[in-house]
C-alpha cells in the first residue's frame, strides 16, 4: 500500500507537504478572489481526486467507523475557520506574515496535544521556543510601520487562524488513526470545509459562484497542489508522529511563504523578519536532529 511505504519516512513527507502547501496564499492572492470564495473552490475543486483515492482505500479495506467520520468532520469545521480567517489576514497583512502568524499553532498543538490528548512533551519541544521567537520577529508586531494594509486587523485575523489550524491538525489526526487510508478522513474534511466556507460566504455575501476564467485556473492549482498533494502527505505523516513535532515541522510552510511571496509578490521583509525566519530555520534543525520516538507499527505488519 503506498501510504504504508511512504509512511516509513514521517518527517520528509511532512516537509515536502509544507513546502506544498507553502504556497497557498500566493494561489489565492493570484486568485483575487475574497475569502470565502477562495476557501469555497479550494476545498470544491479537490473533493473530486480525494473522493476516487478515499473509494479505493473503501475497496481495500472497507468502509471507516463511524466515529473515524465524525472526528474527520469535525476537522473540517475547523479548517472552514482557518481558511476564511487565514484569508482576511492575508487582506490585512500579505500573504507571508499571515502565514507566519497562523502558526502560532505551534505553541498551541503541542500545549494541546499535552493537555488533551496526554501526550508526553517529546525532546522536540524544546525547540518550539526558538520557533516561537522566530514567529513573534517575522510577523513584524515588534516593530514600527509594520508591512501590510492593516497590520493590527491582520495580526488578529492570524491569531484566530492559528487557534482554528490547531484545532484542525489534533482533530484530523485524531481522525486518522488507521494509518492505511489517509485520503478518507482528508476529503470528509474537505467536503466540510466546502459547506462551511459556502454557508458562511452565503451569509457574509462575499461568497462569488462565477469567478473569472483566470480566478477558477488558480483556484484549481491551489486545490490540486495545497488540498490535495500537499495536505495527503501532510495526513500520512499527522498519525506517525507526536502532534508538536509535527507542529514545528510545519513551520518550514511559513518560512517558505515569506521567501516566495518576497520572490513572487514583491512582499519586502525586514531584517528582523529575516532574522525570525533564521530562527524557524534553526527551530526545526533542532526538531530534526533530536532522537524520534519509536515509529507506529503498520497495521499490515502489526502482529
Amino acid at each position: 500500500m503506498p501510504a504504508t511505504w511512504l509512511g516509513r519516512r514521517p518527517v520528509p513527507l511532512v516537509l515536502a507537504g509544507a513546502l506544498a502547501i507553502s504556497f497557498s496564499a500566493i494561489l489565492y492572492r493570484y486568485s483575487e478572489v475574497s475569502p470565502s470564495t477562495g476557501a469555497f473552490f479550494r476545498c470544491l475543486w479537490a473533493l473530486p481526486p480525494l473522493w476516487l483515492i478515499a473509494r479505493l482505500e473503501d475497496r481495500r479495506f472497507g468502509k471507516r467507523p463511524r466515529r473515524a467520520r465524525v472526528i474527520a468532520w469535525a476537522a473540517g469545521v475547523f479548517f472552514a475557520a482557518d481558511l476564511i480567517l487565514w484569508h482576511h489576514a492575508i487582506e490585512q497583512v500579505g500573504a507571508g506574515l499571515a502565514t507566519v502568524l497562523g502558526n502560532t499553532q505551534v505553541v498551541l498543538v503541542a500545549v494541546l496535544a499535552w493537555a488533551v490528548l496526554g501526550e508526553r512533551p517529546p525532546r522536540a519541544l524544546a525547540s518550539i521556543p526558538i520557533v516561537g521567537v522566530g514567529v513573534v520577529l517575522i510577523s513584524g508586531v515588534l516593530e514600527e510601520g509594520a508591512y501590510g494594509a492593516n497590520p493590527a486587523f491582520g495580526a488578529i485575523f492570524g491569531v484566530l487562524t492559528g487557534v482554528a489550524y490547531s484545532g484542525f491538525l489534533l482533530t484530523l489526526r485524531e481522525g486518522g488513526r488507521d494509518l492505511r487510508r489517509p485520503a478518507g478522513p482528508l476529503f470528509d474534511a474537505t467536503l466540510t470545509a466546502a459547506i462551511g466556507s459556502g454557508l458562511y460566504g452565503a451569509v457574509a455575501g462575499d461568497l462569488d459562484l462565477t469567478p473569472s476564467l483566470g480566478a477558477t485556473g488558480w483556484l484549481i492549482v491551489l486545490a490540486l497542489s495545497s488540498q490535495v498533494f500537499g495536505w495527503l502527505l501532510i495526513s500520512i505523516s499527522l498519525p506517525r508522529l507526536p502532534a508538536a513535532l509535527t507542529s514545528v515541522m510545519l513551520t518550514f510552510q511559513p518560512l517558505c511563504a515569506v521567501l516566495f511571496a518576497a520572490l513572487l509578490l514583491d512582499e519586502s521583509p525586514s531584517r528582523a523578519q529575516l532574522l525570525g525566519a533564521a530562527c524557524i530555520l534553526a527551530g526545526l534543525l533542532v526538531a530534526t536532529v533530536t532522537r524520534r520516538p519509536q515509529p507506529v507499527p503498520e497495521p499490515e505488519l502489526a502482529g
